[in-house]
């Protein structure tokens, strides 16, 4: 009776143990972030900003995918291969076979023409248009004067035909972007301007799939089982949206999130990495973005270069650096930051000499000094007031008078736009890896007006379309040197600060997090493991 007894007592144990063990063992794998804004929208044609949910719920034609820190590479995504004409103007993109969207749709030639029609109708009021602008007919489109894209075209059930105006080098590297995320066409069309708005009015081909969605509170994205590269080893990735940078340190270190981006709270970057747990478990890359300041030539007294250059040398970048960013980065003397694609690490450098500057700006008609305005947002964090107060304290040694001039948000973009906002600052991260993301975004003949630049310099307009069309890479690499040095050393068009690492803290169960190569807070985690 006794050996009965326990002969059940130790079936039953086992049985226990092998219960909590299958248990252990089929857990489901959560990766939980704290996001610092709501997204609004999962279209990425309708947003600017937060790719967190396109870039892990849909996929593109090219991926860009990160080989070291800051360095990245252009792979086969929804396409296996493409080729381009000798000429530089057709683009045949060769679709993988098989891929469904996930509502289980296959991914066809006509979804890949559908998505990029879709964002040139007028009708869609897209805000990402530019991306396509060098397609054939794509004005004509977005003028509503056709009623569909001439250089779009399905020339089968798994081919795509992308002709171009012109050459457009970086092309390629503008469809592994997020703005060119691949749509089903039978999913999106029917939802039209409600499409993105909600979990169940979204529908991707990529490695997650949006579940659930708590407007100013989370969204959750599960493991699509079907996705074709192989399905995520995280179950679930659940965004929690945290505005409150001491409030997301606090979920972090209590465990309820799994990784704090630094760039959320760049005040806690000391706190972290002396820490003797956190510290050991910092990730970082090199930022592909540059910390700037503008100068508005169509505003006395930058409409001087001497002046210009004075405010150039007048202000102690290097100090910046370590007061406000702990001297986590680097100066950027050019256009460029490091890490993309042709940057020159030998550019000449901006010398810091306010006697010199004082001299300078003597010499531009303005021995007594100068009264001057830098233009804020009211509603922005207070990074942009901290720096910009140093900036007005440090320039003042060489005579420049600084009022800081707060405003909203709305009146601050419509200014800018027209060409009539005074000098600011702001940051700058890639959006693809190509030179002409930075160069013609803010040099070019709209970008030099629309930003409040007004570097009206038909040498450097013609400089930026040679750029676009030049395909040997030597030649392209030196037109793009000569040009910052054109652009802020002669020109002195704007003030580069600097690049910053991006830092990342995250929990020991995170086994492998892959920092993306341009720097952004959105990131896929398709690479993610975690226990």
């Amino acid at each position: 009776m006794r050996k009965s007894r326990l002969f059940v007592v130790l079936s039953l144990s086992f049985l226990l143990a092998g219960i909590l063990a299958a248990g252990a063992f089929a857990a489901e794998k959560v990766f939980t972030i704290a996001y610092n804004e709501e997204p609004q929208t999962s279209d990425m044609q309708m947003t600017t900003s937060c790719y967190m949910i396109p870039m892990n719920v849909y996929d593109r034609l090219i991926e860009c995918v990160t080989t070291a820190p800051g360095k990245s590479a252009l792979v086969p995504g929804l396409a296996t291969k493409w080729e381009v004409s000798k000429d530089g103007k057709v683009y045949t993109f060769y679709l993988r076979k098989g891929v469904k969207f996930h509502n289980g749709e296959e991914l066809t030639a006509q979804d890949v023409v559908y998505t990029f029609d879709r964002m040139l109708d007028p009708k869609t009021k897209a805000l990402n248009t530019d991306i396509l602008d060098f397609v054939l007919g794509a004005k004509d489109r977005m003028e509503g004067k056709a009623a569909s894209t001439a250089g779009l075209k399905a020339l089968d059930r798994y081919t795509v035909r992308i002709t171009l105006e012109k050459p457009f080098v970086p092309f390629l590297a503008i469809m592994a972007s997020p703005q060119a995320s691949i749509l089903n066409e039978k999913f999106t069309r029917p939802l039209r301007n409600k499409y993105g708005l909600t979990a169940q009015a979204t529908c991707g081909t990529g490695p997650f799939i949006l579940k659930e969605w708590v407007l100013n509170d989370h969204h959750t994205m599960v493991a699509n089982p079907n996705y074709f590269r192989g399905r995520p080893q995280i179950d679930k990735f659940v965004v929690k949206i945290v505005t409150d940078p001491e409030t997301m340190r606090m979920l972090f270190e209590s465990g309820e999130i799994d990784l704090f981006d630094c760039d959320f709270a760049m005040s806690q970057i000391p706190y972290f990495t002396s820490h003797p747990k956190w510290g050991k478990q910092t990730v970082s890359g090199p930022r592909v973005g540059i910390y700037y300041y503008t100068f508005n030539q169509a505003i006395k007294p930058f409409d001087n270069v001497k002046v210009r250059k004075a405010f150039q040398m007048a202000v102690d970048r290097k100090l910046i650096l370590q007061k406000m960013f702990y001297n986590h980065g680097q100066l950027e003397n050019g256009v460029m930051p490091r890490g993309l694609i042709h940057y020159n690490p030998n550019q000449e450098k901006i010398e810091y000499n306010p006697e010199k500057a004082k001299k300078l700006l003597a010499e531009a008609g303005y021995p007594n000094g100068v009264d001057m305005e830098i233009a804020l947002v009211a509603s922005t964090g207070s990074q942009w007031q901290k720096m910009s107060e140093i900036v007005q304290a440090m320039v003042a040694k060489a005579g420049f008078r600084v009022t800081l001039k707060q405003m909203d948000e709305a009146a601050f973009y419509a200014t800018r736009k027209e060409g009539k906002l005074p000098m600011y600052t702001n940051k700058w991260s890639a959006d693809f890896n190509d030179p002409d993301n930075f160069f013609y975004t803010f040099f070019g003949p709209k970008g030099t007006v629309a930003r409040s630049y007004n570097n009206i310099s038909p040498e450097v307009f013609a400089a930026l379309e040679k750029g676009r069309s030049e395909t040997d890479f030597a030649k392209r690499g030196k037109l793009y040197a000569d040009l910052e040095k054109k652009i802020v050393i002669d020109q002195a068009a704007w003030l580069p600060m600097f690049s910053l690492k991006h830092i990342y803290v995250v929990q020991p169960r995170v086994k492998k997090f892959v920092v993306p190569w341009n720097g952004w807070s959105d990131f896929p985690i398709y690479e993610t493991r975690v226990e």
